[in-house]
């Protein structure tokens, strides 16, 4: 009897997990992934020194804060040129691109230290302060994601894409961090030296990030816009729907009428258009999300990794080793929620999953300055990476079926603009307020950033039925139509 469970269980867990669906994908869904494994080590690894480094050159906190910032900044600049045109000039292409700026971007920290040389590179090339997702390749990388998966098995290749990234998060602090720790016990080796080793890492990862991108197959390029336009008329019912579903006072879903779609002509199929188009209800809903998203990421730009770093090495006095161990215990929690998330999100819907599991998270991020001992706040911040990351892969899953499948890269591109953008502001005023002794305010404040986003979001999408959902239902109502008239 044990011997026939256990395999049964093996087989359960591996479905609930979603490994079989990573297994079988294609190989560009696994070198995606791969790609996002290497950038987040990378990004990991300097996000653990980069207050550190800047303040070993002698820089303030408040000029930390604004560093921060104008680096997000150039990071919205640089993430929507390059996602906007991303699908007309080859996507491919495109994450060559933003790989040679990355490299580039480490090049500049390894040998320079100099503040405004620092801010030049940080701007035009790519230098994550969070730990998270910054330049163009997120959008990228969504959107080609969610072409090559079909929609039965996209949370679960997007709960893999996540895992994996935290999963390099955490592999990048804890290796920085002890590394660092054992090169400044060397001699003549300044923590400005060995934090210096560390972007030179950084810029080689960028190098092979570029290799990567080199062997991705045509089939990660936008479909024919033949394609396209035939799945734009397949859900153009759905297209002029209002935002959320709504029904008739006795409860009766509303009917929708049938809406004749002129066909372009064979002319304009032959010309692309470099600029994406939207359709009218992906506008609406993407007004609504990035208003939402705005204040999420807001509160998450007042306390990005670099910050919390800082805050833990200023307050409690810990060394580079300590949070490297740290913060990689909580990016292997935060990356092992995800396949949590995936198998909740199954049962409870995409929207629910996002708002019940990130809601603990932003609490426990108010928590944190508040203990005047260490091991407490440590807590704080481990409980809060239990359920910080387990709504990402299902609010990609649910931005993906919300629009049209030749709009995901411009969709996706414009709402991490606006959330880089909105969370630009974050890292200044933090600086501002660690320059006054106020840092526990930051945590705070981006506490009741974030929880008021998960309300937010639960009372104006609870109901919603995805462009995907509505497509089908439709497509099984007609099918049992016909087989009722014949």
């Amino acid at each position: 009897m044990a011997g026939s469970f256990l395999p049964t269980l093996g087989v359960w867990l591996a479905n609930e997990l979603g490994l079989y669906s990573i297994l079988n994908s294609s190989r560009d869904t696994k070198l995606l992934c791969l790609q996002r494994f290497v950038r987040l080590f990378a990004y990991g690894a300097s996000t653990l020194i980069l207050a550190l480094y800047l303040s070993s050159v002698n820089v303030s906190d408040a000029r930390i804060g604004l560093f921060m910032s104008m680096t997000l900044w150039g990071d919205v600049l640089i993430s929507f040129i390059l996602t906007i045109f991303a699908d007309a000039l080859g996507r491919r292409r495109t994450l060559m691109l933003g790989s040679a700026l990355m490299t580039a971007s480490g090049v500049v920290f390894a040998f320079s230290g100099n503040y405004w040389i620092l801010v030049s590179a940080s701007i035009l090339g790519v230098i994550s302060p969070s730990g998270n997702e910054i330049g163009p390749f997120k959008a990228i990388e969504e959107s080609t994601l969610s072409q090559l998966s079909p929609p039965a098995i996209r949370s679960d290749i997007f709960a893999w894409y996540t895992l994996l990234g935290n999963a390099g998060t955490a592999c990048g602090i804890v290796i920085c961090g002890w590394l660092v720790e054992w090169l400044k016990t060397q001699e003549d080796w300044t923590s400005t030296k060995a934090y210096r080793v560390i972007f030179g890492i950084y810029a080689f990862l960028g190098v092979v990030k570029f290799e990567l991108s080199l062997v991705l197959s045509e089939k990660c390029e936008p479909e024919p816009q033949k394609q396209e336009y035939q799945q734009g008329t397949e859900l153009n019912d759905v297209e002029i729907e209002s935002l959320l579903s709504s029904d008739d006072e006795d409860g009766t879903p509303k009917t929708h009428p049938e809406v004749q779609t002129n066909r372009p002509s064979p002319a304009s199929r032959r010309k692309r258009s470099i600029w994406p188009s939207l359709s009218p209800a992906s506008r609406s809903i993407l007004l609504k999300l990035c208003i939402l998203f705005a204040f999420d990421s807001l509160g998450g730009g007042l306390v990005p990794a670099s910050w919390i770093t800082y805050f833990f090495t200023t307050k409690f006095s810990l060394p580079e080793g300590t949070l490297g161990t740290l913060f990689f215990i909580t990016s292997i929690i935060a990356a092992l929620s995800n396949l949590v998330a995936s198998s909740i999100s199954k049962r409870i819907g995409l929207l629910k999953t996002m708002v019940f599991t990130h809601l603990p998270s932003a609490i426990f991020l108010a928590l944190i300055p508040l203990p005047s001992n260490a091991s407490v706040a440590m807590t704080f911040l481990i409980l809060r990476s239990c359920t910080q990351n387990m709504d990402q892969a299902p609010r990609q899953a649910f931005l993906a079926a919300a629009v049209l499948p030749s709009e995901r890269t411009a969709v996706m591109g414009v709402v991490n603009v606006v959330k880089t953008l909105s969370q630009s502001g974050g890292p200044v005023v933090t600086g501002l307020l660690a320059g006054v002794k106020k840092f526990w305010i930051a945590f705070l404040l981006a506490g009741a950033l974030k929880a008021g986003y998960d309300l937010a979001m639960l009372r104006m999408f609870l109901g919603y039925r995805s462009r995907e959902e509505t497509a089908a239902e439709d497509r099984e109502e007609r099918r049992s139509r016909d087989g009722s008239a014949s």
